[in-house]
């Protein structure tokens, strides 16, 4: 009798919490999933249901006792899950999303249209190229976030964007061909700039450090990363943490210019 009344006495608010908590636990999800920690995240979800079961037996030593290692627990999963808070930050502040669902949060749609000014012929012709005669190449565009902790790692070249210097930049005699090209709107910031390697398990053992390189920068940035394979000469991107494989130059643009555009 005291479940129905309480399933009776269900109000607006509380259908708005358990929905907003099950988004959030969603999110959460998808960015640990396929990594390590996916197995703690769900070993912690099944110890927090225990603990609220225990209470709801009225186990008072068991339910002390789980209550203080979830509370100390806190401090411990901030260390443990450091990448993954910075990554679902990094989503939340990210006005790209709220941009791409501005119909249905209209108070958003304003004030923030933004487009890169890019010349997407130049890097989509470069990338031709160098994948026809296989030499490697890591490109990254620079969105929101214009990624000067990364470019400080480079040699700066501060150059409107051209096919021939991507390609020159590139070729496998110059001093500057290994590591990436970061691009902000259109220019060329910099060469030889050191980007964090990914961890993912689920990335082709095919694939070499700049595809890694290219998933690891964009696991923590909004930017775009194009892979040109020194072995194979096949073009790939990466965004948002996700590979893609095996693209071909028009393609490329589609997808540049379905990115950057304003929306």
């Amino acid at each position: 009798m005291v479940v129905l009344e309480s399933l009776f006495s269900l109000r607006i608010v509380d259908v708005i919490d358990i929905l907003l908590f099950a988004i959030l636990l969603y999110e959460i999800y998808n960015i640990v999933k396929g990594t390590a920690a996916i197995k703690i995240f769900i070993g912690i979800i099944a110890l927090f249901i225990i603990w609220k079961i225990v209470r709801a037996l009225q186990m008072p030593l068991l339910s002390e006792i789980l209550g203080q290692f979830i509370s100390v627990g806190v401090i411990a999963l901030v260390v443990v899950f450091q990448p993954e808070i910075r990554q679902f930050l990094l989503m939340v502040g990210n006005t790209r999303i709220i941009r791409g669902h501005r119909r249905r949060i209209l108070f958003w749609k304003y004030n923030l249209n933004t487009s890169v000014n890019l010349d997407f012929d130049k890097i989509v012709k470069a990338c031709k190229r160098m994948a026809d005669i296989k030499t490697g190449a890591l490109l990254v565009i620079a969105r929101e976030n214009e990624l000067t902790p990364y470019v400080e790692t480079g040699q700066t070249v501060n150059a409107r964007i051209s096919d021939l210097l991507i390609e020159t930049i590139f070729f496998r005699n110059s001093p500057l061909h290994d590591g990436a090209m970061i691009i902000v709107d259109d220019m060329i910031k910099a060469a030889r700039c050191i980007l964090p390697v990914s961890n993912k398990p689920d990335i082709p053992d095919s694939c070499g450090l700049r595809h890694r390189a290219a998933v690891g920068l964009t696991e923590k940035t909004d930017a775009i990363a194009i892979i040109v394979s020194e072995e194979t000469g096949e073009i790939s991107y990466s965004v948002e943490g996700n590979l893609f494989l095996k693209i071909n130059p028009v393609q490329l643009k589609e997808i540049l210019e379905n990115l950057l555009k304003a929306v």
